[in-house]
């Protein structure tokens, strides 16, 4: 049966118990919490070895003669007595040995999938000023995070800012400071950003990309598409007054 396209272990069983009347234990959802409060087994059903133990148990319990009568009870009392929220310990037939109710910890029981950590990452964009309330800002790669969207230039985190620009972009800036650090989380991991400030040396009228770089005035800025903690950032270094002082 368990060859056949969504039949598990559990379903198998209860296939052959109730549908033949042969011997099988089951392990559904319902059978997992009860075993689980009833003999207080930690951890996810989820992890190998949890499931492994509910599996002992059910093996263990199931009896060879009525088989299909117990599978039944079994799936009926977690349906319907020893449900996921508010039991209703009082009607059970099996409170009296139940550990977790005598630990008074039944909602404890099965637990719950752990959370996974996001992984990660840091990112140091630069805040490059022209000195005349302009700012640099550079087009993301269509792929990727932010994906065609203006951002800051980024810079790797073991290089300085004013040695990546003069490689990358042909442009003499010095490094000011460091600005506050942030986090922007995204659905798979954790992006902690660090901005530093820059200024150019010597102010230029264009830059050498114009398809991927452009200026951004923070007096009168343009309906871009900024990446959303760009944007945070920008906000933040126009409301400084001293932003391009050193």
């Amino acid at each position: 049966l368990q060859a056949l396209p969504g039949i598990g272990r559990s379903t198998a069983g209860a296939i052959r118990s109730l549908g033949f009347g042969h011997y099988a234990a089951i392990l559904d959802g319902n059978v997992k919490r009860v075993l689980a409060r009833h003999y207080a087994v930690e951890g996810w059903p989820g992890q190998a070895a949890v499931m492994k133990r509910l599996w002992q148990l059910s093996e263990h319990l199931t009896p060879q003669r009525q088989c299909a009568d117990y599978n039944q009870a079994m799936m009926d009392l977690g349906a319907m007595v020893c449900v996921r929220t508010k039991p209703l310990c009082g009607t059970c037939p099996l409170a009296h040995s139940c550990v977790a109710r005598a630990r008074h910890e039944i909602e404890r029981y099965p637990g719950r999938k752990p959370k996974t950590s996001k992984p990660e990452r840091s990112a140091q964009l630069l805040v490059v000023l022209d000195g005349a309330d302009n700012v640099l800002l550079q087009k993301r790669p269509p792929s990727g995070i932010w994906g065609g969207l203006w951002s800051l230039p980024e810079c790797p985190v073991e290089q300085r800012g004013e040695h990546w620009c003069q490689a990358n972009l042909g442009l003499r800036v010095k490094q000011l400071r460091q600005l506050a650090p942030r986090r922007h989380t995204f659905s798979h991991f954790h992006l902690d950003i660090t901005p530093v400030l820059l200024k150019m040396e010597k102010p230029l009228k264009a830059v050498m990309d114009e398809n991927s770089l452009v200026w951004y005035n923070l007096s009168e800025p343009e309906d871009l598409g900024l990446a959303a903690p760009v944007s945070t950032i920008l906000q933040q270094i126009d409301s400084k007054p001293d932003r391009g002082k050193q």
